[in-house]
């Protein structure tokens, strides 16, 4: 593409449309990926390749990021907004000046792209805290393929993991597929993560997905990409809800107990009035936990210590989540958030286990 058909191109305009991610354990629709389209032009992969040759890759990825935060304001409750950003040009002057009109990123996921290795991830380090500050979640693109290594997750520490869509193609066919989506549930729990598997084309892959227990997923058979917001087909989220309560049983949600909650500010007033047994929860402006503080003024960091948990986490797996933290923690109660990330409530451990075995 000449630098005159791109000029030609982004003349006409960007457009954003939406792709749901489903929530596997409920049937609904838990948040939307951003995705950009140049209307009467070639795909997007064509024009962010172009734009980078051409030196104006800083431009268009900072006009679709401008694009895609607007749609925000649709977004229903409870959902998160993905918007997709190149690493290197994270940073870069076009793009800071749309994440400086945003001063609130909350229910916003900032996913970053495979197209180019990271180069420094000290650099970029201060670039995403400043970010999570603000409330945006951090995901990492196409897992199991390209640069998305262990390592790449590790220095991250993501708060989503994409799965490669070649990964999800054919996982119903395929046993070492399935083995490799097991192990990074796993490595997902350990750093407090939430797997998406994306290219999800099949109800058998769907089907084995949900025997899998990973909890979000996106792709065709869920719901193409569109210019406006989509719910889930009737069928399929009946299909969903049907088949993965028959997997997984009851979820947090019916265990959860309303602690204190305090602002970082207040934790010092907090620390001698709590009595033996209670427990309050540091959060952030944006509402997310950061710490849980008890009687004796210990504090657990919530992403380090492996607490936080989706409140539609099934009983039995949020109890395998449990049982796999350092052994200081293992038995701290799991903060509860919704899906954009905020706080809703504790599930002690003790009640999870009670729970299990009234089930057996």
């Amino acid at each position: 593409m000449s630098p005159e058909e791109l000029d030609r191109l982004l003349e006409r305009g960007i457009t954003t449309h939406l792709q749901p991610v489903v929530d596997l354990t409920r049937g609904n629709v838990a948040g939307y990926e951003a995705l950009a389209r140049f209307p009467g032009g070639p795909g997007p992969f064509e024009v962010f390749a172009a734009a980078r040759l051409s030196g104006r890759g800083a431009d268009l990825e900072a006009a679709a990021l401008r694009t895609a935060l607007a749609a925000r304001r649709e977004m229903p409750p409870n959902t998160f907004l993905t918007v997709n950003i190149g690493p290197d040009l994270i940073d870069e002057s076009p793009v800071r000046e749309v994440w400086q009109g945003h001063p609130s990123l909350s229910g916003i996921v900032v996913e970053l792209t495979e197209q180019v290795r990271i180069e420094s991830y000290a650099a970029l380090e201060p670039v995403l805290d400043d970010l999570r500050s603000r409330g945006a979640m951090i995901a990492v693109d196409d897992a199991g393929a390209g640069y998305a290594g262990l390592q790449h997750l590790l220095a991250l520490r993501p708060h989503f993991i994409k799965l490669d869509r070649d990964l999800v193609s054919g996982l119903d066919l395929d046993e070492a597929k399935r083995a490799l989506v097991e192990v990074m549930g796993a490595f997902a729990g350990r750093i407090d993560a939430w797997v998406i598997a994306e290219g999800v084309e099949t109800a058998a892959e769907l089907d084995v997905l949900i025997d899998l227990r990973v909890p979000l997923a996106q792709g065709y058979h869920l719901g193409r990409p569109a210019p406006g917001l989509q719910s889930l087909e009737p069928e399929v989220a009946l299909g969903i809800a049907s088949r993965a309560s028959q997997e997984s049983g009851p979820t947090l949600r019916a265990l959860l107990e309303q602690v204190p909650t305090v602002g970082p500010s207040a934790v010092p007033s907090l620390r001698n009035r709590l009595r033996a047994g209670e427990v309050a929860v540091v959060v952030d402006e944006h509402g997310r936990p950061d710490a849980t503080l008890d009687a004796d003024g210990r504090q657990y960091a919530v992403r380090e210590a492996a607490l936080g948990i989706n409140l539609d986490t099934p009983t039995a797996m949020a109890a395998q989540r449990a049982i796999v933290r350092h052994p200081a923690v293992r038995f701290q109660p799991l903060v509860c958030t919704d899906n954009a990330g905020r706080y809703v409530g504790i599930v002690r451990i003790e009640r999870i286990l009670e729970a299990l075995a009234r089930r057996a």
